[in-house]
């Protein structure tokens, strides 16, 4: 499973903020992933399609979200989060998706990301054995 997990926190004025701080002051907008995969109006439909094309679970969350369900809160957001049986870990840091200065450059990031982790799996599963 996928955790993306925004730099802002859940309910509606901090959504009403958000989309304020957007429109008057979008360079100084805290959350690149925000920024980057809503526009005013709620989820981009290109990012929405590209997120119903990956496979496996996604979940979103925003950071008092991230704090109150895994105790997480010291770490640099925005960030996506793999999660394995029951532990969750960095998968992309919040320096590699600030990078990312197009909706484009944020999938092309996940992809390659996804291609580089199927390979590494795939190297594992054949590695002969001793």
């Amino acid at each position: 499973m996928l955790i993306f997990v925004y730099n802002a926190n859940s309910g509606v004025f901090n959504v009403l903020t958000d989309i304020a701080h957007k429109i008057f002051s979008p360079e100084t907008y805290a959350c690149n992933l925000c920024a980057l995969t809503h526009s005013n109006l709620g989820m981009r439909q290109e990012w929405k399609d590209f997120i119903e094309s990956l496979e496996g679970s996604i979940k979103f969350l925003h950071a008092d979200e991230l704090k109150k369900r895994y105790a997480i809160e010291a770490i640099s957001l925005p960030a996506i989060f793999i999660k394995e049986e029951d532990k969750i870990k960095i998968w992309i840091d919040s320096t590699a998706l600030n990078s990312c200065k197009t909706l484009n450059e944020l999938k092309q990031l996940i992809t390659n990301k996804l291609i580089y982790d199927a390979r590494i799996l795939s190297e594992k599963i054949n590695e002969p054995r001793v």
